[in-house]
Order: C-alpha cells, then sequence, then structure tokens
C-alpha cells in the first residue's frame, strides 16, 4: 500500500504523531503489498520499565532550552547558523576528505518524484535555508571509496520542520526503490524512528534511521547503504554513507553516527540559552 502524508499545516503534535502511524500502520510497499513482515518499520514504542526495558529518557523538548534570541528569522542568520554546525571532514573521523562538487546549490533541494527519481528543485517555501555537503573515504588497500554526505536544513518553525521527517518516512513506503541519480539506486529499505525519550533516545526531537542496499555503476553492489536524520526545534541535519567493496557495515554506520553526533552537539551549543 501507499501511504500519503497531508499536505504542510496543522499541529506540531499532529505531524509527530503522523510519523508514528505511518511507521506502524503502512506495512506494505509498493513492491509487493502483500509482504508487510519484510518491512521492519517501527515507532520505537517506550517499553515498560518493568518488563525489563530501556526506560524513556528525557526529551530534549524539556532539556534543550533554546535562547529566543539564537534562533534564525532570516536567510541569512539560518545560513550562518548552518556553517557553524555542518559536518566538515573530520566530523567523520581520520581518512575522509572532501568530495568535488563539496557544497550543494543553496538555491535547491533534493526532491523525490512520484517516479521515486531524486531531483534537485527549489526549496520548499518552509525552508530558510538547507545546505548539503559531500565527502569521501578513499580507497584503500582492498577498500573502495565510502560516498558520505551531510545536510542541515533550517525551517521557518519547528512544525515545518516535523512535517519535513513525516514526509521522510511517507517517501520510504512510497518508493522501497530509488534511484538517486544514473546509475545509482537504493533498495531494500528497513526504516526505525524514535521520539524524544524512548527507548533513550535523547539527543533529538525526532530521530529516523534507514538502512538498504546500494548499488552503483562505479563501485558495483549491492552494499551498504546508510542514513540518519533528526529533528530539534525547528532544524533537521541528516547524514548518507554508501558503502563500496570490503567495507563493512559496521565500518558505514560508524561515519554516519559520528558525523551526526557532531552535529546535533555543535546545533545544541549554537541555540541553547546560556547560564
Amino acid at each position: 500500500m501507499t501511504c500519503h502524508v497531508p499536505l504542510r499545516g496543522g499541529e506540531f503534535a499532529l505531524a509527530l504523531a503522523l510519523t508514528t502511524v505511518l511507521l506502524a500502520g503502512c506495512s506494505g510497499t509498493a513492491d509487493d503489498p502483500g509482504k508487510a513482515g519484510e518491512r521492519d518499520a517501527s515507532a520505537g514504542a517506550s517499553p515498560d520499565p518493568g518488563d525489563g526495558g530501556t526506560a524513556a529518557g528525557p526529551s530534549p523538548e524539556d532539556s534543550l532550552v533554546p535562547d529566543p534570541a539564537r534562533l534564525p528569522r532570516t536567510g541569512a542568520e539560518a545560513r550562518d547558523l548552518i556553517d557553524r554546525v555542518i559536518a566538515g571532514p573530520d566530523s567523520f573521523g581520520a581518512g575522509v576528505v572532501k568530495r568535488s562538487p563539496y557544497e550543494s546549490d543553496p538555491a535547491t533541494w533534493p526532491v523525490l518524484g512520484e517516479d521515486c527519481v531524486w531531483q534537485q528543485q527549489k526549496p520548499a517555501r518552509s525552508v530558510l535555508a538547507t545546505l548539503t555537503r559531500s565527502f569521501e573515504a578513499p580507497a584503500e588497500a582492498g577498500k573502495g571509496p565510502v560516498r558520505l554526505a551531510a545536510v542541515v536544513t533550517v525551517h521557518r518553525t519547528r512544525e515545518d520542520a516535523a512535517w519535513e521527517m513525516a514526509e521522510s518516512i511517507e517517501e520510504t513506503m512510497r518508493c522501497p526503490t530509488q534511484r538517486l541519480r544514473k546509475g545509482e539506486t537504493i533498495g531494500s529499505m528497513v526504516a526505525a524512528a524514535l521520539l524524544g525519550g524512548e527507548s533513550a533516545q535523547g539527543s533529538s526531537e525526532d530521530f529516523l534511521s534507514e538502512v538498504g542496499k546500494y548499488q552503483s555503476s562505479e563501485l558495483g553492489g549491492p552494499h551498504h547503504y546508510s542514513w540518519q536524520q533528526a529533528q530539534t526545534l525547528q532544524f533537521t541535519v541528516a547524514v548518507t554513507g554508501k558503502g563500496a567493496e570490503g567495507r563493512t557495515e559496521d565500518e558505514i554506520d560508524r561515519f554516519v553516527n559520528e558525523a551526526q553526533g557532531v552535529m546535533l552537539s555543535r546545533l545544541e551549543s549554537a541555540v541553547e540559552k546560556q547560564s
């Protein structure tokens, strides 16, 4: 089945609730609607502390107190914040370098078309600024190059950022196989989501992750694909890792986790209220 997110608007709580509904209720896929069990999309419901699970921790919405004066309201302010938050090569760990082109055109952002092909379009009206940077862990003995990317988007409101998260889930449900660009596809994706405070997820208000298979006419495959996106306040930050021959899943995930943690820490430092 295909699940569609309503047009932007409505309450912030509705957007977060929709994220849970999409993950819990949209179990079929466009490739095979009957194979609900092949797609492990979990809303990350908090386990009962009494059942031996991990108790929910504090939500960043409660622990992070932003300074209103430090939140961007214009495109120029948003671009300045992005420059201070977005990952650089060292954010992924030793050995990672810039790719060319290094930075995206700030007047565009990626949109998944109805044909499940990614394309560059004008940013949505809700976006104050967005930027993508591209990186690579170069090939070495017995290992191919790892392609990496980091994205920071500043929306006008928290509700707008929450809707971007909900739409990201809808895209995965609608297009379990996607073409990134000519000669590059991802598929067999498994998605999961955790709201802040669920299962000790305390780094953001909402957190999405996907793993799948990456196929490239240049690098072959299938190789491991890893993507994470987190939302706090009016901001979203995302990291992508695309594997290659000789690279383990843990290796790719480690690159992604490292850069995501760096950006979330920088974001908190950039907007939190000073004591």
